[in-house]
This record gives C-alpha cells, structure tokens and sequence, in this order.
C-alpha cells in the first residue's frame, strides 16, 4: 500500500531537500523586529501600566524605565517562544491564508514539526482577526457601492480534533476508511454567509444547513468596518426577505441581474474562490470552519485594497497588544 504524500508533491519535495529551494527571511525578520519595537515605545508596560518603555536597535530586549522589566521585543506576541524566527511565523501564515497549500505542506517546506507550524499559524490567525478592524479602519481607502450578502452551506467534518464516532448506521459512519465517512450530525453543519462592499470581504458561520437565521451578525460586522453600511443587496431567500433592514433583491429564479441592477455576483465570486481554498482542510470542525473562512475574508479584502505584507504585520501586532490589555 502506497501512503499518500501531502506535501506539494514528490519532484518538489526532492528539490527543497536538495536545497535547490532556500528560505531567507531575513529581511521579513528585520521588518517584523523594527515594527515591534514601534508599538513597544508607543504603549504601556503590561507589568506596572506605565509608558516608559525603551527599545534598541542593536538589542533584542526592551526596557521599562519604571519598574525595570526587560522583556524580550516578542513578549506577548505570536513571534514569542517559538521554534521559528518571526519571519517564518508570518511566511508561514501568509502560505497558509493566501494560497491553497495546507499545513501539511507548509511544514516540510519550512523544515518543521507539523505541530510546531500549525500552533504558530493558530495563534497569528487569532491576533489578526483581533487586529484587522483597527487597522482597516486606519487605510487610506474610500469604501463604496452596495453591500452585497449571500449564503453557501458547507458540512463540518464533525468530529476533527475530537474522538472519532463509532461506526454505526446511527452514527453516521460506514465502512469506509478516512475522515470523510462521517458527514456529521445536523448540528455539525453550518451555513457561511457572506457580505461585500467594494473592497470590503466579511465571512461568518451561522448554525445549520435549512438557513434561516439572523444575518445582523455579517452585516453589523460589515457596517462596522465600511462606515457606513450603504444599500444592502441580496437573493430572494427567504431569511432576507423578512430582514428587518432596508434592502433590494434579485430573484434568481428569474434572473441573475434585475432590471434596476441588483445583483450578488461579488458574493458569489468570493464564494468560487473559497471552495477550493476550503478544500485543502479536507474538513473542519464548526470553530475551525468560520475561523478559517473569516480569515480568508481579511486577506483577501487587505489583497483587493492593495496592501502589502506590512498591513497583516499590523493586524497581528495590534490584535497580539490588544489582548494583552
């Protein structure tokens, strides 16, 4: 029996081992160092409150005047204690969210543990989620047009991470080797509902497959980031009809464009590029699930805004600083 490789492939797999494909991030290093120390001076010592930290170029550790406590530049953030340099946490994350490369991939790629990769994507994927919505609101962008919402369902694994049901018809299960036997129980499925304004891509997870739930959660979230929400678009699904918001609607029975010009296609175009990135998980618990697909979201909306790297440097730092405080 041949096991199934998950890494890029066997031909690549040889060249990274060869050393043909190299990893320098050095400079992603430095960039990271240098806009830590950045916030460090402009915020207060998370042991006694005051602001009288003090940074050097040359040294790896701050200081607080105060109370003198010296940490290291990374305390309190991703980047700290980790079997990676700071640059290849965020190589890492940026593999993860950007492309359609699994954790599995990225580790070999990297030269580590399984585990040590994905704790490390974990925990910069939570702070940039933190971070996201205070750096957005700092961009220099002018947010327009309709918002956009739509629905996709997808299934959860059910029991990923957790202990596998037995294999029983009242379970669920089958015969049938592999985690894709089990298609989880109504309450392991969930419907992702999405909205767009211009640049702007909110995903979040609302619970069961028959939707009919509240949509305030998506776009309060798209209110609060685009200010204002502007006119709202939808389907003719039932659950936007008794919204209690002013929107218009498209029936797509009819047509996929009304005749005044609504329509949901950059939903729907989101939803096309989502697929395939879910895909690589090969199935995802419900938190797994809106998590990654929020993720996706940010990214994405920080791509479409023409930012760089620097703007996901932001959103992890200031979500690291926030939960700190």
């Amino acid at each position: 029996m041949v096991s199934a490789q998950p890494a890029f492939g066997g031909m690549f797999r040889q060249l990274i081992e060869l050393g043909v494909v190299e990893i320098d991030t050095e400079p992603l290093d430095a960039r990271i160092e240098r806009r830590l120390k950045e916030f460090w001076e402009n915020t207060s010592c998370p042991r006694c409150g005051h602001q009288s930290i003090v940074t050097w170029d040359a040294l790896d550790r701050i200081w607080c005047r105060d109370c003198n406590f010296k940490p290291v530049y990374t305390y309190g953030t991703p980047f700290h204690e980790k079997h990676l340099s700071g640059g290849e946490v965020l190589l890492a994350f940026t593999l993860y969210a950007d492309t359609l490369l699994s954790i599995n991939q990225i580790a070999p790629f990297l030269g580590r543990a399984y585990r040590t990769v994905y704790t490390a994507i974990r925990e910069v994927e939570a702070a940039v989620q933190r971070g996201f919505p205070v750096v957005w609101s700092l961009l220099a962008q002018t947010i327009d047009g309709p918002t956009q919402v739509d629905e996709s369902g997808k299934v959860c694994s059910g029991y990923k991470g957790q202990e596998t049901p037995r294999n029983s018809r009242s379970r669920g299960g089958s015969s049938r080797s592999g985690r894709s036997r089990w298609r989880g129980r109504h309450g392991d499925q969930l419907t992702l509902v999405a909205a767009c304004r211009d640049s702007l891509r909110v995903i979040r997870g609302q619970l069961g497959i028959d939707y009919s739930g509240d949509l305030e959660p998506v776009i309060q979230e798209a209110e609060d980031l685009s200010q204002p929400l502007g006119e709202v678009w939808t389907d003719g699904l039932q659950a936007y009809r008794e919204m209690e918001r002013d929107h218009r609607t498209v029936v797509h029975k009819e047509r996929y464009v009304s005749p005044s010009g609504v329509h949901i296609n950059q939903v729907e175009c989101l939803f096309s590029l989502i697929q395939p990135w879910l895909r690589k998980f090969r199935g995802l618990s419900k938190q797994g699930l809106e998590q990654a697909a929020h993720t996706f979201g940010i990214v994405r909306s920080l791509n479409l805004a023409g930012e760089t790297t620097e703007s996901v440097i932001d959103c992890l730092v200031i979500g690291a600083f926030r939960s700190s405080t």
